[in-house]
């Protein structure tokens, strides 16, 4: 864990050593596949603008900005060295990537200035006191009728595979990760509409996920 003038986060990787390995072992383990199914829920039309938080290395703002030049992508992470790799990815294949340093639970954007967030693996790396301010800020951000495409691990459910997820992070730091939970807390935020859309697997069918959509009110 790193300090900061907010607060702590974790690196993209984990550790700082282990970066330059990130997109490689993602990659391999099929999360950019999974993250691509977050497509399916948004309708994306030219001219909209698309905040990705907790962007990591920036993968799949690149990605989404090849798919659809022309909507505007903006990429937030707190880690600068995570973002610089982002932003050189974006260079070399001469795509215009805004990556902004911040914090999910306080982001730096006027009310009201995004058509879609996409969240993607993230939201279980967050504190518990830092999710519902999170979604209240997602919330705050988006443009009335916007929404909350949202891909991440699965929580312990009662009768529910579960394959390696618990081996890769401990139950406790999935609970909010739950499929009601999640949704719940999307609904206390002020997403009404908020929904379990699907489950799904990846890394080889052994790591859980869920999709879950909001639309602003």
């Amino acid at each position: 864990m790193h300090s900061h003038a907010e607060h702590d986060y974790l690196p993209a990787a984990g550790h700082d050593w282990a970066l330059p390995f990130y997109d490689v072992v993602t990659t391999v383990l099929g999360a950019n596949r999974a993250r691509n199914e977050l497509l399916a829920l948004m309708d994306l039309k030219p001219g909209q603008r698309l905040l990705d938080i907790g962007c990591g290395t920036g993968t799949f703002s690149v990605q989404l900005k090849q798919r659809f030049p022309n909507i505007a992508v903006t990429g937030l992470d707190p880690d600068p060295k995570a973002l610089a790799r982002g932003q050189r990815k974006a260079s070399r294949a001469k795509l215009n990537v805004k990556f902004d340093q911040g914090y999910s639970d306080k982001l730096p954007y006027d009310a009201a200035s995004f058509d879609h967030v996409t969240s993607s693996f993230m939201f279980h790396h967050l504190k518990r006191e830092q999710k519902q301010p999170t979604l209240r800020e997602v919330l705050r951000v988006l443009k009335p009728g916007g929404d909350l495409a949202f891909v991440d691990l699965a929580g312990p459910q009662p009768g529910a595979k579960q394959g390696l997820t618990p081996h890769v992070h401990p139950p406790e730091q999935l609970e909010d990760n739950r499929e009601h939970r999640v949704v719940e807390m999307m609904r206390s935020a002020g997403f009404a509409e908020a929904k379990l859309v699907k489950r799904g697997t990846f890394c080889f069918g052994l790591l859980h996920v869920i999709y879950c959509h909001a639309i602003a009110p």
